[in-house]
């Protein structure tokens, strides 16, 4: 027993309401219902009804009434079978009097029309006219407007919200929730635009329900119940009428109802607040009006105490809103003078908040480049940013952070830029619509189009029309789309400069993510034994050479094995290159087991070892660097022809002073030392730098 009632109380009886009702609403239609149940349907119809009008008054977005198509759509349904069921009814039990179809229809009629056929006929028909030609058609067409604005005005709403998440100004989380209400706000006024159809229809069904009812009557009465054409038309007429003014009211309210809520501009205030604030706040306009009722009600014949009347209450209630403005304005006037003239001036202090964050990464691009990061666009090059960033985190193993992006008028309407801690990192121009063919070196024919270089790896190309995709390609040339170009300009910049996106905090949440996998290697080892500074410092150079930081583990094993001996970053360094030796070769030669190398002529190598020596690795004198860059700029030249990475092979004394020497000349070039060369692996020399060619 306990266990039943357990599970009544968890029983969700809320979902069950909308499927109760309506099964009961189609119910109404087939099954034959009581007078008394029609008598509490009818009342329950006008209680929904002043529901939800007075729910629309008090709204003060649209939104917070997002359920009102539906509704809209459930009340209609319910007059509707209400109609269908006291015609029913009316049609079965009318000879029997005025109270067949239940008291409620009844006191309509008598009360409402007097008991008059001809006045309910007229006071029906103006109801239906004000409801189906005023309200609902002047609502439905605001609605549709309304839905036309919304629609059209999503892009510049969607690109606000990216601006405002871009530069920072809200969470993703609050981003999300405010293109939810955009979306739902379209939405809504197009569901209010369809919805509106349905109380015109239901006007034109209660004009035809009347009319069925009328005639149907007559027959009825006359020729199943014998009565006089007279009294058949009195009672039926009278029941149908009084039927019908029960339908039209609470149709009525409801589309008034509607009409306050499309009409509702997005304030703070409810309708009563707009109302009274802005109809009755101007003493003027409520002293001139007052002036015009009085004059009229000067006139002879008229209703003078009316007229009198309210243009007394107008000027009453005119001199009360100038009292209060007076009053208001004095207390404006005394917190002016207070702050123009306080009692001890204080200077403003400066703050921290007058100090602008600089973006690690940010990307600006010209209007008509927009469309590529707008959501509501479906902006391609966001998705493929996203892309950019999980693709380096999984080669380099660090998270790169994300990329701002902005809109600038001050640069080329088709250019965009990728800067670096507020400083250009480099810049380019792509058309939308277009596709940017480029030469690899081997195309067989020439393109028409807008001549341009690759942006990414300085190649010549052509920016071409979209139909011209096949013969570009059949000519040899790599075709890609507008974003693949932004977005491989962006992916080669951050692969280059990837040793300056990570920072100290960068570098911290590398271990804190390490703690979770090796607690016991991070507790024992990261800060006690090795300072986050110089682990940070080891971790640069590597980026800088071209080194994934993946193998976490290994890297602070080696620096806390070797960072008793020396404090010296790249002697830390050259040790962990030593102890990732598998991963240098695998990234520079992957599956070979030979490698092909290019190495230094043992004279030219005898003389850089003396100058390391000699200088302490202080540099190189001004005529050997220039052979040495000379000879090293052929070589690369030659093993790239020949199809291979350029690869040199030095000690390990000169490896960190060739590398950081060849690297802004050579970026192609990579510099690896003996120690770094696997067991496992052989060499074979394909160049030699500082030999006879050089």
């Amino acid at each position: 027993m306990d266990t039943f009632l357990d599970l009544l109380k968890r029983f969700n009886y809320t979902g069950l309401a909308g499927p109760v009702l309506i099964i009961l609403i189609l119910t109404m239609m087939i099954l034959p219902l009581p007078p008394v149940i029609l008598d509490i349907f009818f009342t329950f119809n006008i209680a929904v009804s002043v529901i939800v009008l007075l729910v629309g008054i008090n709204v003060r977005q649209p939104l917070e009434f997002s359920a009102f198509p539906s509704v809209l759509l459930v009340t209609t349904l319910l007059r509707l079978s209400l109609n269908v069921a006291s015609s029913r009814i009316i049609l079965l039990e009318g000879h029997t009097g005025p109270d067949a179809a239940g008291h409620v229809i009844e006191s309509f009629a008598h009360f409402l029309v007097g008991g008059n056929v001809a006045i309910g006929v007229v006071v029906f028909v103006i109801l239906t006219i004000i409801n189906f030609v005023v309200i609902t058609k002047g609502a439905g067409r605001i609605a549709e407007v309304s839905a036309r604005f919304a629609l059209d005005g999503m892009p510049g709403k969607q690109m606000a919200i990216d601006a405002d998440l871009n530069a920072g100004l809200i969470g993703e989380e609050d981003a999300r929730k405010r293109r939810r209400v955009i979306s739902e706000e379209a939405n809504f006024f197009g569901a209010m635009d369809g919805a509106s159809k349905f109380v015109r229809g239901d006007a034109v069904a209660a004009i035809m329900i009347i009319i069925i009812n009328i005639v149907g009557g007559l027959i009825v009465g006359m020729l199943q119940h014998d009565l006089a054409v007279g009294k058949a038309a009195e009672t039926y007429t009278l029941l149908t009428i009084g039927d019908g003014l029960v339908a039209q009211l609470p149709a009525l309210i409801i589309s008034t109802a509607a009409g306050i809520v499309v009409t509702r501009v997005g304030t703070t205030e409810d309708m009563s607040e707009m109302l009274l604030g802005q109809l009755f706040s101007k003493p003027q306009v409520l002293n001139i009006t007052a002036g015009v009722i009085a004059l009229i009600g000067v006139v002879p014949n008229m209703p003078h105490l009316a007229f009198f009347s309210i243009a007394a209450a107008l000027a009453g209630l005119a001199r009360l809103m100038g009292q209060r403005q007076i009053a208001t304005a004095k207390a404006e006037a005394q917190s002016k003078h207070a702050a123009a003239h306080p009692p001890e001036p204080q200077v403003q202090e400066v703050s921290w908040n007058d100090v602008q964050p600089v973006d690690q990464l940010g990307l600006e691009v010209g209007y008509r480049l927009i469309p590529l990061v707008d959501r509501s666009q479906d902006g391609e090059l966001l998705r493929r940013i996203r892309g950019i960033r999980k693709k380096i985190a999984q080669e380099l193993g660090f998270l790169v952070p994300p990329v701002h992006i902005r809109d600038n008028l001050e640069i080329k309407p088709n250019a965009y830029r990728i800067l670096l801690k507020g400083v250009e990192l480099g810049e380019g121009e792509a058309f939308i619509g277009q596709l940017l063919a480029i030469n690899p070196g081997r195309v067989s024919g020439d393109l028409a189009g807008q001549p341009t270089t690759d942006p990414a790896f300085g190649l010549p190309a052509i920016w071409i029309e979209t139909a011209k995709r096949d013969e570009a390609q059949t000519f040899g040339y790599t075709v890609v789309d507008t974003s693949t170009v932004v977005a491989t300009h962006i992916s080669n910049l951050l692969q280059m400069h990837a040793s300056e996106l990570l920072g100290r905090e960068e570098v911290q949440a590398l271990i804190d993510h390490q703690a979770k996998v090796s607690p016991k290697l991070i507790e024992e080892l990261v800060p006690k034994v090795v300072p986050v500074g110089t682990l940070q410092k080891v971790l640069q150079q590597l980026l800088t050479e071209g080194i994934h930081i993946r193998d976490f583990r290994t890297i602070v094993e080696t620096l806390a094995d070797h960072i008793a001996s020396t404090q010296d970053t790249d002697e830390l360094t050259s040790a962990v290159r030593a102890a990732l030796s598998r991963v240098i070769v695998q990234q520079l030669f992957p599956g070979e087991s030979e490698l092909p190398l290019m190495t230094l002529d043992p004279a030219l190598e005898n003389v850089l070892m003396q100058a390391v020596q000699s200088k302490a690795g202080g540099g190189l004198e001004p005529g050997l660097a220039e052979t040495l860059l000379t000879s090293a700029a052929h070589e690369t030249e030659q093993v790239e022809v020949q199809g291979h990475n350029p690869v040199l092979l030095t000690p390990p004394p000169l490896r960190s002073l060739l590398a950081r020497f060849l690297r802004r000349p050579l970026p192609q070039m990579r510099v690896i030392s003996h120690n770094e060369i696997p067991d496992n692996k052989s060499i074979r020399i394909i160049a030699v730098i500082g030999g006879s060619k050089g």
